[in-house]
């Protein structure tokens, strides 16, 4: 078995300890420290003492984004004050923010964690990494630098967007790692090519995440940088950040970082666990978080649990991609969309791209769906006509709902450096 600096050889039963441990501390922290959970606990009828292992992890109550932002400004603050080193906050756009504190012993975890997922794509300290997502309160950009640091390679902190200077970057430092959204590494490929630079950059592999993506556009964004390679990153705001796990050089599966935090997967109506293999909503529990210690919170992400021992000899369990989010559910005419089987939908037709957008409108009473496809870069525009009809018998075979299918050029469709957004509800605008 291959010998980590970072990720710890733990066999299941180790695992378990770890968590049992971390589970018991974590209940006893809270209890002592934060008024918030201490009522929930107390409200529940449950007592410290009544955790003694993971069985009991079901007695707990659930955490929500919205107990959060009712918390604001500093929510589940479990420590005092002056061990607060920094906060964080999740990139949302309305209401209030959800703000996240982090002691000096969360912070160096979140760097040990980023480390492994480095460690786990195969990277030396020899890579340079092009950091291409946001610095400032999103954890994105911090999380990258810390991570590449600790591990001992070289940052090139960029943050989003400046095409230019990405560019101009990649052919004089020739950095070997990408760090990106899906999104803006798609966008930084289109612009490589545009320019013709693909024998002048030296990346080799991209290491990106914070938004859902498909198997093609994956793809796509590989071939325009000319990787070797790429990796999802999982994380968020509420756990650290980036850096939660990775899918390694097997790609079976994400690894999770199983002695710092558990994961159960949970039907997101019944909130009861569904069996390993079935999908349902992410729900995580930290073990050894100081400031804003999680339980049982809600990450609205849907994935599975994967069985098994990853071929790559990595112990750490596993989840499935994250298919999306239990929220991003769209009710169009009665029936329950999720946009990730739009995309599925495009994954084996080559004439499209894998960039789309759908939009909602409301007419006379009745709800309407168009939905716009890039054409493929290879494809011609007479296949439009055949490639809509297509699509629109696939979405009414498979999704059963009837929508208007539009091909449009390919690049026309809107880029972004963060998350692209692939829906637009017009409904209420009749």
């Amino acid at each position: 078995m291959q010998q980590h600096r970072f990720i710890p050889e733990l066999s299941e039963e180790q695992i378990f300890d770890r968590q049992v441990e971390g589970l018991r501390w974590t209940v006893n922290h809270v209890w002592e420290n934060s008024p918030f959970y201490r009522q929930r606990f107390q409200e529940a009828g449950i007592q410290p003492g009544d955790v003694k292992g993971l069985d009991d992890l079901r007695r707990l109550p659930f955490t929500t984004a919205e107990d959060l932002k009712a918390g604001y400004p500093l929510p589940l603050l479990s420590v005092p004050e002056d061990q607060v080193v920094r906060i964080h906050a999740s990139s949302g756009t309305t209401g209030k923010r959800k703000v996240l504190a982090y002691t000096q012993r969360d912070v160096d975890t979140w760097k040990d964690m980023f480390a492994r997922c480095y460690e786990l794509s195969g990277m030396t300290t020899l890579d340079r990494v092009q950091i291409c997502v946001g610095y400032g309160l999103w954890t994105a950009g911090v999380g990258f630098q810390l991570g590449c640091e600790r591990f001992g390679a070289m940052a090139v902190p960029v943050g989003p967007g400046l095409l230019d200077i990405q560019l101009q970057l990649l052919t004089d430092l020739k950095p070997t790692v990408l760090g990106a959204t899906a999104s803006m590494a798609l966008l930084l490929g289109e612009e490589v090519q545009k320019a013709g630079l693909q024998d002048k950059i030296g990346l080799k592999k991209c290491i990106f995440g914070a938004e859902a993506h498909s198997p093609k556009m994956r793809r796509k964004f590989e071939e325009a940088l000319g990787l070797e390679d790429s990796f999802d990153v999982i994380g968020m705001t509420e756990l650290y950040g980036p850096g939660a796990g990775l899918d390694c050089m097997a790609h079976e599966g994400t690894h999770y970082w199983a002695d710092l935090y558990i994961i159960e997967i949970v039907d997101p109506e019944t909130l009861e666990p569904v069996p390993d293999g079935q999908a349902g909503e992410m729900v995580v529990t930290s073990l050894c978080k100081e400031a804003a210690p999680l339980i049982r919170y809600r990450t609205r992400d849907m994935t599975r649990m994967l069985p098994g021992v990853c071929s790559c000899g990595v112990t750490m369990p596993r989840i499935d991609v994250i298919s999306g989010r239990s929220d991003d559910m769209i009710i169009f005419r009665g029936v329950n969309i999720y946009p990730g089987q739009v995309a599925e939908l495009l994954e084996d037709m080559p004439q499209l791209s894998s960039e789309y957008q759908v939009q909602l409108t409301r007419s006379g009473g009745l709800d309407f769906m168009t939905l716009r496809v890039e054409r493929g870069a290879e494809a011609d525009e007479s296949v439009d006509e055949f490639a809509a009809r297509e699509l629109a018998q696939r979405i009414k075979h498979r999704v059963l709902v009837t929508s208007h299918v539009e091909i449009v050029p390919a690049g026309s469709l809107p880029r972004t450096f963060a998350k692209t957004k692939r829906v637009i509800d017009d409904r209420n605008r009749e």
